[in-house]
């Protein structure tokens, strides 16, 4: 498997009694792209990447586009639809590639293992972050 690929415009949290938390910020990111916040530069959220230990940490999945400065909607668990080729029981991980998730099962020796959740349906995925800091060997 490789990368699956989120479309911008299908991403939503679910209903408001599932959508469980959204929190607020500034970037320059794309819809569907895992991201953490960088506090060393004014607490933006950059693209998440699996190479390295800082990056490979998730706060979250981008509910919106934004440029540079422009509010940002994250939602850090609940179920989210991505509009994707989301396999049901897939975990799923922050891949190598900046602001891209992947199956679990395609990260390779070195990189960081961050869990963003698991495959609910086709085009759904229940979002429960864990950042383990630890590398596959």
């Amino acid at each position: 498997m490789a990368d699956i690929t989120i479309t911008p415009s299908n991403v939503l949290a679910a209903s408001a009694a599932s959508t469980g938390s959204i929190v607020s910020g500034t970037s320059t990111l794309t819809a569907g792209m895992a991201v953490y916040r960088d506090t060393s530069d004014s607490n933006e959220y950059k693209a998440c990447d699996a190479n390295a230990s800082a990056s490979a940490s998730c706060d979250g999945l981008m509910l919106n586009s934004a440029d540079d400065g422009q509010p940002s909607k994250v939602i850090t668990d609940g179920t989210l639809t991505v509009g994707a080729g989301v396999t049901i029981g897939e975990v799923y991980v922050v891949s190598p590639n900046p602001g891209r998730i992947c199956p679990h099962s395609d990260l390779a020796s070195g990189e960081y293992v961050t869990v963003i959740g698991v495959g609910l349906t086709a085009t759904t995925i229940k979002v429960d972050i864990i950042n383990s800091g630890v590398a596959k060997p």
